[in-house]
């Protein structure tokens, strides 16, 4: 794996890029905030007609082609405080052992609802997701597309607003900005990652 971990053996065909959208799973969770990240990974299995299937990785994963290029795009199982499980097997199982190949959405509560970056590396902003994913693959250099989804209201806890399904407005601006995801993840086969954030983060 990445970090001190020696170089796993791969268990099936290497992926150019492995995309994986935080959530937890169930229908309880389905359309909360904080699983705004699997539903980029349902926007693009729907885009290219694949089905999301169960895997020994505890995650639903499907294998998407562009050109001589194939995308790997996951939904763990493990919940959101253990992401990092499915995440270093389905590393291993696409022969990912360069973190600038792993790509990562999640919710942000940094940032305002309605917004989204993009960003290599760096802070983990208190994310279990992303906390939990650099335990089990021993780094943090791999590669985030950030959904804002603004901090909870007043006294409302943070555990409270994230777990909970946006109103109507909130919710359709949730919806443009998972387009604009999956629009910017499909970029990252071909693009510089310096040119995306430009683009993207200019707004």
């Amino acid at each position: 794996m990445f970090g001190r971990r020696k170089k796993p053996e791969r268990t099936g065909s290497p992926a150019d890029l492995l995309v994986v959208g935080l959530g937890n799973p169930g229908e309880k969770y389905a359309g909360t905030r904080h699983n705004v990240g699997a539903d980029v990974i349902e926007v693009l299995a729907s885009r290219h007609s694949e089905k999301l299937k169960l895997g020994r990785q505890a995650a639903f994963t499907a294998e998407l082609r562009f050109g001589e290029q194939q995308m790997a795009i996951a939904f763990p199982q493990t919940f959101m405080n253990h992401s990092g499980v499915s995440v270093r097997d389905l590393s291993t199982r696409y022969g990912i052992d360069d973190p600038t190949r792993l790509v990562v959405i999640h919710d942000e509560l940094d940032l305002e609802a309605g917004t989204s970056k993009v960003k290599l590396g760096g802070g983990l902003a208190g994310h279990n997701g992303l906390k939990s994913i650099k335990r089990h693959i021993h780094t943090q250099d791999f590669a985030r597309v950030r959904i804002g989804i603004g901090r909870p209201p007043g006294s409302q806890s943070v555990s409270d607003y994230v777990l909970r399904r946006p109103g109507k407005s909130e919710r359709i601006d949730l919806d443009i900005e998972v387009e604009k995801a999956a629009d910017v993840v499909e970029r990252f086969l071909h693009d510089d990652i310096d040119a995306i954030m430009n683009d993207f983060n200019r707004g």
